[in-house]
């Protein structure tokens, strides 16, 4: 099996935490071609997509690249988009380029396309929180008074919790800071109901075909509100409660209509808070958590479903 990873330089990529590095780790321990590009490798030649791929060999250090040479894109098993956010121009056109990959691309151009990650949740509003989508910062302020004075907001394009800010009553700052996240009425902010639940944690749950296959619950430092790893967040172990099950009952389907076959949701106190499809991390913080080895199921998954 020929698998190639659209994603980010191997510099980027930390070894210990890194989904992505992982399976492929995994792909090539099981003797498969693991190939390597970023989106900027991408193009068409007449109709097809081809890349300028390097062959990847994936070390305990990080990954090593060979050569480039051109891969037709139809000649792979699957094609992995794992490119890191921001969701921007160059990303929205990479995936039209993988709309003519001729093969499996996990996840689906389209799909990643159309599912935004702050909005796609409103799919569902049996399980979301009180959100408001706008560009007016007053339209936000007298949300937050709605809302009884705690709001969280963030902006439509963020990821790893960057712009993720606590509106809290009596905050001097708040008309301030919500013009520079709406930048004076030209970007659309997103702004939900403060749940108190989100100080013992923000549960990420990895969905596989949707169908979940694990969950880690990331408790925020004390002078913190968001609860990203990478901020200082702390992995705990955790299980999914019964209407958390009931969530990923209901979203299940609709992830696996829209090509969404590996996505992270966030969850905190029962809420859907975002819906996490362009490069979902987690596995190696459930793997170490929960004794398991998430990446072997991604890899199952991959082995079958490129087979059809």
């Amino acid at each position: 099996m020929r698998l190639l990873f659209v994603m980010d330089p191997p510099a980027r990529v930390n070894p210990r935490a890194d989904t992505t590095y992982v399976i492929m780790r995994e792909a090539q321990a099981r003797g498969h071609e693991v190939l390597h590009c970023e989106a900027s490798d991408l193009a068409l030649e007449g109709t097809a997509a081809v890349a300028g791929a390097r062959l990847a060999r994936v070390e305990p250090t990080g990954i090593a690249l060979g050569e480039a040479r051109r891969v037709a894109l139809g000649d792979c098993s699957a094609v992995l988009m794992r490119k890191d956010p921001p969701y921007d121009i160059e990303y929205y056109f990479a995936t039209l380029l993988l709309d003519r990959a001729g093969t499996l691309v996990i996840n689906n151009p389209q799909g990643l396309r159309d599912a935004n990650e702050k909005l796609y949740a409103l799919n569902f509003p049996e399980f979301i929180p009180p959100t408001i989508v706008t560009r007016d910062a007053a339209r936000l302020r007298s949300y937050q008074d709605e809302l009884g004075g705690e709001m969280i907001v963030k902006p439509l394009d963020g990821c790893g919790g960057r712009g993720v800010l606590y509106c809290g009553k009596g905050d001097r700052n708040i008309p301030s800071m919500l013009e520079l996240l709406t930048d004076g009425g030209k970007k659309w902010v997103i702004g939900q109901k403060y749940l108190p639940e989100a100080r013992k944690g923000d549960k990420r749950v990895l969905l596989l075909d949707g169908k979940p296959i694990g969950a880690v619950l990331r408790v925020p430092r004390e002078d913190e509100v968001r609860g990203n790893l990478h901020v200082g967040g702390k992995a705990v172990k955790t299980t999914l409660d019964t209407r958390e099950q009931a969530l990923c009952g209901a979203l299940g389907p609709r992830l696996v209509q829209d090509g969404l076959w590996f996505v992270g949701i966030d969850v905190i106190g029962g809420q859907l808070t975002e819906v996490n499809v362009t490069s979902p991390t987690g596995v190696q913080e459930i793997n170490a958590l929960d004794g398991v080895k998430l990446e072997s199921k991604i890899v199952d998954w991959i082995e079958i479903k490129s087979r059809r």
